[in-house]
């Protein structure tokens, strides 16, 4: 280990520990990495420079405590008998406190969804959790070196790549393992916070609060490059509400999730037009699962008859129990999705 590695260890030993030591952190520290009081003040300093730390008293009287810019960040072993929940109360919860409710609230959610879904799925050895506060917004990275979560989907659930996977976790309720879970973490998770990304296996899906619709991209990892990463960033004045979340995705009077919003965007491969039956049924994937069905066409400038006949005819037919609603049409996208109603309307 090099000096700076060193000196960064100690700063986040401090960061860690101010919180049982705020009388005598500098001795504390010294002793953990035998090195003198002094050199431990040296780094105190720095970090209360930087608003890591904050100060009260003068001489001996004098305290530190945790400031508003905090974070954490440390490797773990799959292998140990690791909790969500447990890793965050001990090891994290401390870099939010303070914050507004609805923020604390979305952290704990999104962390301890995310975590589970490594410790549950991702058959790897290990996983590297960080979560940040600045000033402006927190940020939460979980990143594990197992299968790919693409990849185990797509191989799990018979499907014809890493793209079909991530567009079916846009819809919510996909899952590899149905007697532990309900599918929802991910889809939820990407909805409560700002932005979210999930990078894996060479894709990249992107949610973002200030676009208008989610994407997906190359991933800057290679695809033989283990593992996934998550990224999660609220704004730290967000007046969003999880609960509001979860009741904007429930039918009227209900309290269980049974709403999608597919974003039909997603369903194009590069520069492919949406025309045949065969892209229609791959949009139409577990869609059973759900009593209303939102169909956002932003970034879709015009789909086939065929693709529109299969949706909003044939299969509003055969699920006469499932609300099909396409909203956010351009006028070539409308003109068809209207003359597939029509059709189903005359017979």
């Amino acid at each position: 280990m090099n000096n700076k590695e060193r000196g960064e260890e100690i700063r986040r030993q401090i960061v860690s520990d101010v919180r049982y030591h705020p009388a005598d952190i500098a001795q504390h520290i010294a002793t953990i990495f035998s090195i003198t009081p002094q050199a431990v003040h040296n780094h105190v300093q720095r970090l209360e420079q930087k608003g890591w730390l904050q100060s009260s008293g003068t001489g001996k009287g004098k305290q530190y405590f945790l400031g508003d810019i905090r974070g954490h960040k440390s490797l773990f072993s799959l292998a140990d008998a690791l909790t969500e929940d447990v890793v965050w109360r001990d090891h994290y919860s401390f870099v939010v406190d303070g914050l507004p409710e609805n923020i604390v609230d979305i952290c704990h959610y999104g962390f301890t969804e995310m975590l589970n879904n490594v410790i549950d799925h991702s058959g790897g050895k290990h996983v590297s959790v960080s979560v940040l506060r600045d000033k402006e917004k927190v940020i939460i990275i979980v990143a594990d070196d197992g299968e790919g979560i693409f990849r185990k989907i797509r191989r799990l659930c018979n499907l014809s790549d890493e793209r079909q996977a991530l567009f079916e976790l846009s819809k919510g309720k996909l899952t590899t393992d149905m007697d532990n879970h309900t599918g929802e973490g991910i889809f939820f998770t990407s909805r409560v916070f700002d932005e979210f990304e999930i990078d894996s296996k060479g894709v990249r899906f992107c949610h973002d609060d200030h676009f208008t619709f989610d994407y997906i991209l190359e991933s800057e990892f290679s695809r033989n490059e283990a593992g996934t990463a998550v990224y999660m960033l609220i704004e730290r004045n967000s007046t969003r509400d999880i609960q509001t979340v979860f009741d904007d995705y429930a039918g009227p009077d209900e309290f269980q999730f049974n709403k999608t919003v597919i974003p039909v965007r997603l369903a194009q491969y590069e520069n492919e037009k949406l025309v045949s039956r065969s892209q229609a049924k791959r949009v139409l994937v577990r869609v059973e699962r759900f009593k209303h069905v939102i169909f956002d066409f932003v970034g879709v400038s015009a789909i086939g008859q065929a693709f529109a006949d299969e949706i909003f005819r044939v299969y509003a037919q055969q699920h006469p129990d499932i609300v099909l609603l396409p909203v956010k049409m351009e006028p070539n996208v409308e003109k068809m999705v209207k003359r597939a109603i029509s059709s189903r309307a005359a017979i």
